[in-house]
């Protein structure tokens, strides 16, 4: 039974493999994100002179969303690939943040970038109230950002809360 139990123990291990095709896939969709970017610049290039303030504004706060999107992607590459995965082992010029992310660390970070976007939906959507029209959209923009943002601080908290305990035992157990 033995031989069954550690054939099971290395099948399992090494299933987590399995995700590498799910990361390749995030770092495609960076890629066609950075094809949206280069041509909502390009878009945003070739109307700057006739521009109203307004336009102005919600053009930058485009390629901002778009920019936060493509972090986020990476956060979820880098970190997701790090914690399920296998180490990144590429040298140089990581990024400080990489190696000490953990899972709690990661449900932070992909938080904040949601917050983050749905906040710039919201400005955006104030911005260009006129052509919206509805407020009715406007206070669903605000009520789902609401959610997201409670969702984050309660997460915050959690973490918060579940590192006390851990070191109040720590301190116990010491």
């Amino acid at each position: 039974m033995n031989r069954v139990e550690r054939a099971l123990e290395i099948a399992l291990f090494n299933s987590r493999w399995i995700l590498a095709p799910f990361y390749i896939g995030l770092i495609v969709c960076l890629v066609l994100l950075l094809i949206h970017f280069i041509r909502q610049l390009v878009e945003f290039l070739v109307h700057i002179a006739g521009a109203t303030e307004t336009e102005v504004t919600l053009g930058v706060l485009g390629l901002i969303d778009v920019t936060f999107t493509a972090n986020l992607l990476i956060i979820v590459i880098f970190s997701g690939y790090e914690n399920f995965v296998s180490r990144l082992d590429v040298g140089g010029d990581k990024p400080q943040w990489m190696a000490k992310v953990d899972f709690g660390g990661l449900k932070q970070k992909l938080m904040a970038s949601i917050v983050a976007i749905s906040a710039i939906q919201v400005l955006k959507a104030f911005m260009n109230l006129e052509k919206i029209g509805s407020t009715w959209i406007i206070g669903w923009l605000v009520g789902i950002h609401v959610v997201f943002l409670g969702s984050m601080l309660v997460l915050a908290i959690v973490d918060r809360l579940e590192a006390l305990s851990a070191g109040h035992k720590d301190t116990k157990v010491s």
